[in-house]
């Protein structure tokens, strides 16, 4: 499938990708990520890897367009949950 990258044309297929990806470790998701291989990228690194180009020449918007035509599940970033706050009676009711 052709997809364009920023401003360049790429001719990928699924199985191309998940064959770039074999061997590569995930790093730390902090935005949108997809699922290659039953492990979770970040979509720029996908993208870097990929492209062979630098992460600043295209858009998270591109890569997450490109990996779901792809056929590839994308996921939004998780909302990073605070800790529990201690309370200063415990959690012991008063009744």
């Amino acid at each position: 499938m052709r997809c364009v990258i920023a401003r360049f044309p790429f001719d990928l297929t699924k199985s191309e990708v998940e064959q770039s990806m074999n061997g590569v470790a995930p790093e730390p998701v902090t935005g949108a990520s997809a699922t290659i291989n039953h492990r979770v990228y970040p979509v720029m690194q996908v993208g870097e890897v990929i492209t062979r180009q630098n992460r600043r020449d295209f858009t998270v918007g591109e890569m997450v367009r490109a990996l779901t035509r792809l056929g590839f599940t994308c996921h939004t970033a998780r909302p990073v949950t605070p800790p529990p706050v201690a309370r200063a009676d415990h959690g012991v009711l008063g009744w």
